[in-house]
């Protein structure tokens, strides 16, 4: 798994650089980062939903799973259209649907330190980031009135310190790959 991990520093490199990338310009234009978010998510429900009904009907089969199908493409679609007529509570709910992808996106890199720690150094990178993530999506929960304005500055710092530790990681695992190297060649 180290030697796996290892050798896609670069991916992990990248990730940073974008993470880091999108914190900057949250705070270059925060009123569009809002609506691209909230637009974003709009297309993204009225294109599944759409996509969800086309797999429900170009099967020959009836039953419960084309019925499922037809009723899954229908909230997606009706998703998408309340985003375009209600985006303020779109933002509401969407700022939800970050939080807990934060919270466990989080756990998930925690627990991933804690498997590593025995393998490789500098997996308190990893650690930091998921509890960062973890902070970032209870102060969502717990805050959520604050404003979306204030939700993007708590995005946006969140994204450069992702960011910044992962770039870190990245780095650190760049350095393990090349010590293994001569081991696994």
């Amino acid at each position: 798994m180290t030697t796996l991990i290892s050798k896609m520093w670069w991916a992990i490199v990248i990730r940073g650089l974008c993470a880091l990338i999108f914190g900057i310009l949250t705070f270059v234009w925060p009123q569009a980062t809002i609506g691209a978010l909230i637009l974003l998510f709009g297309v993204y429900a009225l294109v599944d939903g759409v996509f969800t009904l086309v797999a429900a009907f170009s099967h020959s089969e009836s039953g419960s799973m084309r019925w499922l199908l037809v009723l899954e493409g229908m909230v997606s679609i009706a998703a998408g259209v309340l985003t375009f007529f209600w985006p303020q509570v779109t933002g509401l709910v969407l700022l939800y649907f970050i939080a807990s992808w934060a919270i466990l996106t989080g756990i998930f890199e925690v627990i991933a330190a804690i498997r590593l720690r025995k393998e490789i150094t500098g997996e308190l990178f990893l650690a930091l980031s998921g509890i960062a993530s973890i902070i970032f999506g209870v102060l969502l929960f717990l805050y959520p009135g604050a404003g979306a304005l204030a939700v993007i500055t708590i995005i946006g710092i969140y994204a450069i310190v992702f960011g910044i530790l992962l770039l870190v990681l990245g780095l650190r695992l760049r350095s393990h790959a090349q010590q293994i190297a001569p081991k696994t060649a």
